[in-house]
């Protein structure tokens, strides 16, 4: 009965919504062309050396050279905004003192007008800047790109570092004018030793006459709090500039996974630039949005890769998924003081302070599936294996219980677990979880669950969810070959937050439901 509720719910709004395109009252969809560019930086032979400026604007000319270029092709093909990588022009792994030759100094203040193409002798050291300017400039295209800058401060400053200047990870902005418009400086530094952290959180937007206004943080930020939810939240942001230099980790934090999952969550646009070093697992860019993604993930091959697609522009008036998932839980827990399930396939809705239905068995088993540890993304979940071609499985930990009904297309010769992990993440960064993840293991042992795997072939029905404590849930599903999949339904049911999907477009690889509990970091 619950089932047909929501079904009948969702088959109202479809019909309002055809109504009102048949009748003329929904606007024509504004659109605009966008680009991302996964770059392979040159890199330094020795970054830990110290050399001079001119050595160093030798080494980012030549990345410039294929910025140039790579701009220029996405303006022929229409693109109104490109978004470059972190450390794309000057690269990493550097200290402090062998970075400074290959910083430009930025003003960060927004009262500042400039143009660098045309006034370049304003500052000094600016030569990056100024040939990221006129590429703008000559192309008449909205520009992010991520530099090194330099900051000088005085010993008055209580924050000043000893050498008398802050070194920054920053995003710069510039029009189609080739006007620096925007900075952003990154606040969640990952083992990034040459620069410093800015003292408040930059929230940092600019407004373009195709899309309005977007915002832009950098990488790691994406995990935390602060700047990315904060900004989102307290200025309705709809569209979203990320450049990143990210390391995959599968089998939940793969780039474009993430990437999709967080345009998912709080229903904006990302445009998300990776740089292209597989050797060191770096990899996956994309143009997201909510529903859709241009993607590239290429572990196998060298060189760069230019992204152009022609996106929805996301309406302000678009309430998030949290947003919805808010109004939803209120609307589902009074639906069912209503309707109570009654049968086990039906299981959409549960009497409040009851435990949810799933149990540690399996349709077709006779004894339940045994609970085993295993490493996973340097944490330790609990799991059970999924075993037979359909059933029910739950397994808890702490607070968090996690919950499947699935149903296979047919039995592989693969092994499958439910994990749950609830606790603080400590390694490579220290934030705290909540996740249920079904994953497909590495091979036939427990032991291997948990290890990255990139290739599947079990197609799969499943309605995953778990009894979540934060509202920000990140819904990933990632099929084989790091392709990306969408949820038929997803969202809050009685205070237990799911994700369904009827037929995996591929073999499955993830389906989780990843939860980030800022409070606790």
């Amino acid at each position: 009965m619950a089932y047909d509720m929501v079904d009948l719910c969702w088959k109202l709004s479809v019909c309002f919504f055809c109504y009102q395109v048949v009748s003329g009252r929904v606007k024509k969809e504004a659109r605009y062309v966008a680009a991302v560019y996964e770059h392979e930086s040159i890199l330094s032979p020795n970054p830990t050396a110290l050399i001079d400026r001119q050595s160093a604007l030798e080494l980012m000319g030549r990345n410039l050279d294929i910025y140039d270029q790579q701009v220029a092709a996405a303006a022929r093909q229409g693109a109104q905004i490109i978004v470059f990588p972190e450390d794309g022009i000057h690269g990493f792994n550097f200290t402090r003192r062998s970075i400074y030759p290959y910083l430009d100094f930025v003003p960060h203040s927004s009262s500042v007008k400039w143009n660098p193409c045309r006034e370049k002798y304003l500052f000094n050291d600016t030569e990056v800047l100024q040939r990221l300017s006129c590429m703008a400039l000559k192309n008449k295209i909205f520009l992010v790109a991520n530099l090194g800058t330099k900051q000088p401060c005085k010993h008055t400053d209580p924050h000043c570092p000893r050498d008398g200047r802050y070194q920054f990870n920053t995003n710069v902005v510039f029009n189609d004018a080739g006007t620096l418009i925007a900075t952003y400086r990154k606040h969640n530094l990952y083992f990034e030793y040459a620069f410093d952290t800015p003292t408040e959180p930059d929230y940092k937007l600019f407004d373009t006459p195709f899309a309005g206004k977007f915002g832009m943080f950098t990488c790691f930020d994406i995990l935390f709090f602060e700047p990315a939810v904060n900004l989102i939240r307290q200025y309705n942001v709809k569209q979203i500039v990320y450049p990143t230099a990210w390391m995959n980790q599968l089998p939940l934090l793969s780039a474009v996974e993430f990437q999709q999952a967080f345009a998912t969550a709080f229903s904006v646009n990302i445009l998300a630039a990776n740089i292209h070093h597989p050797t060191l697992g770096m990899t996956g860019s994309g143009i997201y949005t909510p529903v859709k993604s241009f993607i590239y993930h290429n572990m196998e091959s060298y060189g760069g890769k230019l992204i152009v697609a022609e996106i929805p522009v996301m309406s302000t008036d678009y309430k998030t998924d949290l947003e919805h998932n808010e109004r939803f839980r209120e609307n589902v827990r009074r639906s069912c003081n209503t309707f109570t399930s009654t049968s086990e396939d039906d299981q959409v809705c549960f009497m409040e302070g009851q435990e949810a239905p799933g149990k540690v068995s399996e349709k077709g088993t006779e004894q339940s599936p045994p609970l085993f540890y295993a490493e996973m993304m340097y944490d330790n979940f609990t799991f059970v294996p999924v075993w037979a071609e359909k059933g029910e499985l739950q397994v808890c930990a702490n607070t968090l219980c996690c919950y499947l009904n699935y149903k296979r297309d047919v039995l592989t010769d693969e092994l499958y677990a439910l994990g749950v992990f609830d606790g603080l993440h400590t390694v490579n960064g220290i934030y705290y979880v909540q996740a249920c993840a079904l994953v497909k293991c590495g091979g036939l042992s427990f032991s291997t669950c948990g290890q990255e795997v990139t290739d599947a072939t079990a197609v799969i029905d499943f309605q995953l969810w778990g009894n979540m404590s934060t509202p920000y849930i990140f819904p990933l599903l990632l099929t084989s070959g790091i392709t990306l999949d969408f949820a038929d339904h997803m969202g809050w049911k009685n205070n237990h937050y799911f994700l369904s999907k009827n037929r995996t477009s591929n073999g499955l690889l993830t389906a989780a439901l990843y939860g980030r509990w800022y409070e606790k970091d």
